[in-house]
């Protein structure tokens, strides 16, 4: 006999159909729509100290500290490292990159300082050839010049001389033997007419006579011939011999000063060539020397992280390879510690050197150490605009006043900036104060009813302002704006002039202030700072009430958008 089956499916659609019914109830608002309006969250204005202060996050470093830098050119790999946080004594090997391409360039540069020195002999030996070559090409420069001044002398004071009287004496002579063949001539004509002497012997004695009076006649034109043309001739050739003497020596010291010159040239190439190669091969040996790192006194290894673009790096290790000077290694040395952070350009005007700062270090939880500023950069941290090119950050160093052996450095801190403390003063938090049309203004909670105020604000801290003019003592200021208030950083319409009327019906004085007629429930979404009715700058999905405040990078209350705190009661 066959089993009846249950009928689920009328069991199904009636499920299905009251879910369905369920669901439209909740979403259109009918019979489980309930009130979901909160009111607007109020803080009283505070009377008494407080205190002005710049929060920054740092890093601790090492006031006095030795840097190991890679000396070797190019790039290196790193073949040893000594473990990070190890106590070193002066002396010690630390580090070690590889110099292998070196060991092999040094044998190169032993052949090439060979060479130059070669080369740099055998300048210095012709140079002193050359100067040996030149002694002896003047000295014969010289002599030839004494000669050819001997010569003249010998030739005006004692050839020429000679010359003329040997040519008088001839003359003499001539004469005498003219005059005797003249007498013997005479004799022998009065002879020859007595018959005492032959014919043939008169003729001989004519002869005689006649070749006496011819050799009279050339020792005259001898002795003219030597006067007017062979003594000049032979003065003229000597004094000529005298001056091409003394050009040819001037000649002589021209052509050895040049070749010494081109000589010395190549002893000082060969110099500088030779000091060259020597520096190369001293500059390879001390590279050598430099891929042992060693340590310069005694202190703890910290590994060097470099900066870059992005913020900083890995730290170095074995394998590595680093560049020419590039940070390795640091030993800090006793002298204390400081904190380096970077300021927001916000907050730069408010801290200067000398001002006082407290540091929390986050391995030292529930201690704190007084510091003071000691460094405040003038330009904004390159890397900085790499991460954000909208952001400028600034170097700041913090002098910790009394360290701890326990502190070191790369520790991660928090620091606050002492700005000023203020006695007395009336104060709100920052999301109160409103910037609105070129003025600063809070919305006062007048017994149920809302004011907007003008207020004087003066300095301001990250959650905290000082009201100078406009609040007084435990008076109510909302910490966000009614919902439909739009703040305007400028006056963009005339104050005075009568607002457009609201939609009809809708019962409101568009001239009224914000009075009581404004519900105190939630946003109504129509803010174009975010979700409801904040203030400028807060965070999206923060509600009024909720308890939090928001941190301000600005001097301005309703600056930049930052994270949210948790609220605290004191100023301090």
């Amino acid at each position: 006999m066959k089993k009846k089956r249950f009928p689920w499916s009328r069991l199904v659609l009636p499920l299905v159909a009251v879910l369905a019914l369920g669901a439209y109830g909740y979403t259109f608002g009918g019979w489980f729509e309930k009130e979901t309006s909160s009111e607007l969250t109020g803080a009283p204005v505070r009377k008494g100290p407080l205190r002005i202060e710049v929060l920054q996050r740092g890093n601790l470093k090492a006031k006095n500290s030795v840097q190991l830098r890679s000396g070797i050119e190019g790039r290196s790999t790193i073949l040893y490292l000594i473990p990070e946080g190890t106590e070193v004594s002066e002396g010690e090997l630390v580090a070690e990159l590889d110099a292998s391409s070196l060991e092999d360039r040094i044998v190169t540069q032993e052949i090439a300082v060979a060479n130059a020195q070669a080369s740099f002999t055998k300048a210095e030996q012709n140079l002193e050839i050359q100067k040996s070559a030149n002694r002896s090409d003047i000295a014969k420069g010289d002599q030839n010049l004494e000669f050819a001044i001997s010569d003249l002398k010998k030739f005006l004071e004692g050839d020429s001389p000679q010359s003329v009287q040997k040519a008088k004496e001839d003359i003499l002579l001539a004469e005498e033997r003219l005059a005797q063949a003249e007498d013997t001539l005479n004799w022998s004509k009065r002879l020859s007419e007595k018959g005492f002497l032959t014919r043939t012997k008169l003729n001989q004695d004519e002869l005689t006579y006649e070749s006496n009076k011819i050799q009279l006649e050339q020792a005259q034109r001898a002795e003219s011939l030597l006067k007017a043309f062979e003594l000049p001739k032979q003065e003229a050739t000597l004094r000529a011999a005298v001056e091409e003497a003394k050009r040819e020596l001037e000649r002589v010291k021209l052509q050895a000063a040049a070749r010494l010159v081109d000589n010395e040239a190549e002893v000082r190439t060969s110099t500088a060539k030779l000091r060259l190669e020597e520096e190369k091969l001293r500059k390879i040996q001390d590279q050598i020397a430099a891929a042992k790192i060693r340590a310069p006194v005694d202190g703890m290894v910290v590994y060097a992280r470099e900066e870059s673009r992005w913020g900083q790096g890995d730290p170095i290790q074995e394998g590595t390879e680093v560049r020419e000077r590039q940070d390795i290694i640091t030993i800090p040395r006793a002298g204390g510690m400081i904190v380096e952070a970077k300021l927001h350009e916000s907050v730069l005007k408010k801290v200067e050197p000398g001002q006082p700062a407290i540091v929390q270090i986050d391995a030292m939880p529930g201690r704190e150490f007084r510091g003071r500023v000691s460094f405040v950069a003038h330009l904004p941290d390159q890397g900085s605009w790499w991460a954000n090119p909208n952001q400028r950050l600034y170097r700041t160093e913090i002098a910790i006043e009394e360290g701890d052996p326990e502190m070191r450095p790369g520790m991660s801190c928090a620091v606050q900036i002492i700005v000023a403390e203020l006695e007395q003063v009336n104060y709100v938090p920052v999301q109160a104060v409103i910037y609105h049309r070129g003025r600063t203004i809070c919305f006062v909670d007048q017994n149920g009813s809302l004011e907007e105020r003008v207020v004087q604000v003066g300095q301001s801290s990250d959650k905290w302002v000082e009201i100078v003019e406009g609040l007084k003592e435990n008076e109510m200021v909302l910490l966000s704006p009614p919902p439909g208030f739009m703040p305007e950083d400028e006056k963009t319409e005339d104050e005075t002039a009568p607002r457009p009327p609201g939609p009809p019906g809708s019962g409101k004085d568009p001239n009224a202030s914000f009075q009581s007629g404004y519900p105190r429930g939630g946003n109504n979404g129509s803010m174009k700072n975010g979700s409801g009715g904040g203030r400028p700058g807060q965070e999206r999905g923060a509600q009024p009430g909720s308890g939090k405040e928001f941190r301000q990078s600005g001097n301005r209350p309703g600056g930049n958008r930052q994270r949210p705190k948790e609220s605290q009661g004191g100023s301090q």
